[in-house]
């Protein structure tokens, strides 16, 4: 039991202190986004002002709460996952290392600062689908992830391909997987029933945008304008709304190949989530079929840098793709706790796991707005002492027992 109740305070003071650095109000960029709805007529990410209109009166104060619940409940069910699947198997290292990076990842920061952002709904709606896929209720999960894609388009790089692991990993036999058994016909029907419908979504969606998304520029800036947003914020949300996805890809995909591989956050993402991939692989001893499947799923919301030009919050959005995965993963590759011997790290897993932790514990977070983070240097130095004395101290208590 007090074990458990050191992994528990792990956990949530590694939360603690990513949120920490960070936290805010939502800014106008995600006001905008709840305040925009149907009143000019269909347009893309209108369900969410749509709905918030529908329960109440949309302002400062209720955006903000709505805000701050959707966050609140977000890392709430990170946290009680995280300290499940730890808890099926308190003796893995593995698992325990995974979680405290992630928790400490820009993921976790960035969601701080850009609270209010409607990619906070799709990820909340992402565990509720993935649960449901997982229980084989696929037809209510692809309900969901329709929803999803009308809120924020953003769901089909980030919700969509994990979903589909997800099916792929409940339905092929344990320990036998293999790309041909992806494409059997129990599989594909699976697939199939679950993306159908959100993908005649996607495509009504990136079509009406195509066509007629333009049209209500005008209409929507002088509503922003009027709901005390600024002039400069209502243009970039207005133009989001309404130029089409060619437009944006015409202007930004030059620089693709440059912010995946030779952007600063190649190296202070990149390691740590490589090391997450790293964990994975050793804690459920993965087919090497499956794990590539999963680095590729991890790697699709990357695709994003060829449209959008927000380089380190996109390099954000593997982090929880792989906290999906690890989930996903933990309910069907179960192992037995009693029988599991404490893990045998080598030196350069232990070199590994600190350079992760140094990157996404003290490299500051490039942030928006012109913010910086709260901490100084050494301050973070004094605040990560806790975190690393509590894993000595789990990593010695498992070798002696």
């Amino acid at each position: 039991m007090y074990r458990k109740f050191l992994l528990i305070f792990l956990y949530l003071y590694a939360l603690v202190f990513s949120v920490s650095k960070t936290i805010r109000i939502p800014n106008q960029w995600a006001q905008s986004h709840w305040l925009v709805d149907y009143r000019f007529g269909f347009i893309k990410r209108g369900l969410a002002g749509e709905l918030l209109g529908f329960l109440c009166e949309k302002n400062t104060f209720s955006v903000t709460a709505l805000s701050v619940l959707v966050l609140a409940v977000l890392y709430f069910f990170i946290v009680s996952i995280a300290v499940k699947i730890t808890w099926n198997n308190t003796r893995s290292y593995y698992r325990i290392l995974f979680f405290v990076i992630f928790l400490l990842s820009q993921y976790i920061v960035f969601a701080a600062h850009l609270i209010g952002y409607l990619d906070h709904v799709v990820f909340l709606m992402t565990i509720f689908t993935v649960y449901l896929i997982t229980r084989n209720k696929l037809f209510p999960a692809s309900i969901i992830a329709v929803f999803s894609i009308f809120i924020h388009e953003i769901s089909i790089v980030l919700m969509l391909p994990v979903c589909c692991f997800a099916i792929i990993v409940n339905q092929v036999p344990e320990r036998k997987f293999s790309i041909k058994n992806v494409f059997s016909p129990n599989v594909i029907k699976k697939l199939a029933l679950f993306l159908t419908l959100p993908f005649l979504s996607a495509v009504f969606i990136s079509g009406y945008q195509e066509v007629n998304g333009g049209n209500y520029y005008t209409q929507l800036f002088s509503y922003l304008k009027q709901s005390s947003i600024s002039e400069k914020v209502a243009d970039s949300v207005c133009s989001a709304y309404t130029k089409s996805f060619t437009y944006y890809f015409s202007e930004q995909y030059e620089y693709f190949f440059q912010r995946i591989f030779i952007s600063k956050a190649t190296i202070f993402y990149g390691i740590p989530i490589v090391f997450c991939l790293w964990m994975i692989f050793k804690e459920f001893k993965l087919n090497i079929q499956l794990f590539i499947l999963l680095i590729v799923i991890s790697a699709i919301p990357l695709i994003l840098h060829s449209i959008a030009y927000d380089t380190y919050r996109i390099w954000t959005f593997p982090y929880m793709i792989l906290f999906l995965g690890f989930w996903i993963l933990s309910l069907k590759y179960k192992r037995d706790s009693g029988q599991t011997k404490p893990e045998k790290f080598s030196w350069w897993e232990y070199v590994f796991f600190i350079t992760a932790f140094l990157f996404v514990s003290l490299i500051p977070a490039i942030l928006f707005d012109g913010e910086t983070e709260r901490f100084s240097v050494a301050v973070k130095l004094i605040l990560m002492l806790p975190i690393l004395g509590i894993l000595y101290f789990i990593k010695k208590s498992s070798s002696q027992n």
